[in-house]
């Protein structure tokens, strides 16, 4: 278990049951891109669920379809692709090649991706976090479990998360109870 996967199972209770190891070579064919490691091994020790009543942690082909990974990230890509026709695309993705992967979304519409660049890093891919108005970003520089543990324990707050997110007592609940 990584040091940041360690530190959000201490803030973080983990399920006592937990979906089935996703077909990891799958989803990343589907989403054209090999996914980090630090989020394959959260999705492994959680599963995709509900975080604080809040945040959708998603994950690939979830039985629940609302926390789907490759159902949501298709829907993003499409939604996002007719959308900049419209208005001017982030500053990240300007650059021929880039482009967002969504792993997390919330109850009020806002939307957590990847950064995807051709022949990145996965494990080294930028945060970005979309508003639910689409006109504003956040980005930070870290793995997605660490990102989870800062959030979750104070150290990161963001601007365009609801202001009551986290919650003092964290709580998970698993997309298949849901």
């Amino acid at each position: 278990m990584t040091p940041d996967l360690t530190r959000l199972t201490e803030l973080l209770a983990r399920p006592q049951n937990t979906s089935p190891v996703p077909d990891w070579a799958a989803a990343e064919t589907v989403l054209r891109t090999a996914l980090p490691s630090d989020y394959k091994e959260l999705i492994e020790a959680y599963g995709g669920g509900f975080v604080d009543g809040y945040l959708l942690l998603l994950e690939p082909d979830c039985p629940n379809d609302v926390y789907d990974l490759l159902k949501i990230s298709a829907e993003r890509e499409e939604a996002n692709a007719s959308l900049w026709q419209f208005e001017d695309k982030p500053e990240e993705l300007q650059t021929a090649g880039n482009r967002l992967v969504c792993w997390a979304t919330t109850d009020n519409g806002e939307y957590l991706y990847w950064l995807v660049q051709p022949d990145d890093d996965p494990d080294s891919r930028t945060v970005l976090i979309n508003s639910a108005s689409g006109e504003d970003w956040e980005r930070y520089e870290m793995t997605v479990t660490r990102f989870l543990a800062a959030v979750l324990d104070g150290e990161v707050h963001s601007e365009i998360l609801w202001d009551k997110f986290p919650l003092p007592q964290h709580e998970f609940s698993p997309a298949g109870e849901m």
